[in-house]
């Protein structure tokens, strides 16, 4: 089994040191979903949430979170993000966010995908819950990485 990256010889939490690796071109999709009742899921297409546009307002939060990863997740490194990017799409009984986020650094933008997707769907939670006292988020899943050597 591989060690733990973040866990030193001596048993502590360690942020992992990437000096020494090449600066690589890294994305990162993640995904997640949050169930919503018809009559929100209505109020949302038609702008009828009380406290604005819901999706665009997702969309601003979810960026605004993976710019903020490393603030937030005490041993992520601070990354130059070339892009973030949050999409939103509705199906009959849910929301499905998409965030992907692109970087050129020594390590991955995993974690500032997942940030992202979050955050944008605790956004659309937070915005309805006036409305719907059902929904549910689930599904938050790492669904594509990658890293090319420049």
């Amino acid at each position: 089994m591989k060690r733990f990256t973040h866990i030193g010889v001596d048993g502590r939490a360690q942020m992992v040191d990437v000096s020494a690796k090449p600066l690589s071109a890294r994305s990162a999709i993640a995904k997640g979903k949050i169930k919503l009742q018809p009559k929100t899921l209505e109020l949302i297409s038609t702008d009828g949430i009380a406290k604005g546009n819901v999706f665009a307002t997702a969309r601003i939060a979810g960026i605004q979170a993976a710019k903020q990863t490393a603030l937030l997740i005490p041993l992520c490194h601070t990354l130059p993000l070339g892009e973030v990017k949050i999409d939103l799409v509705m199906s009959r009984d849910s929301a499905e966010a998409t965030c992907t986020a692109r970087t050129i650094a020594q390590t991955g933008v995993e974690m500032e995908a997942l940030t992202g997707v979050t955050v944008s769907l605790l956004t659309v939670y937070d915005m309805c819950k006036a409305v719907d006292k059902e929904m549910q988020i689930s599904d938050v899943r790492l669904v594509e990485k990658s890293k090319h050597q420049l």
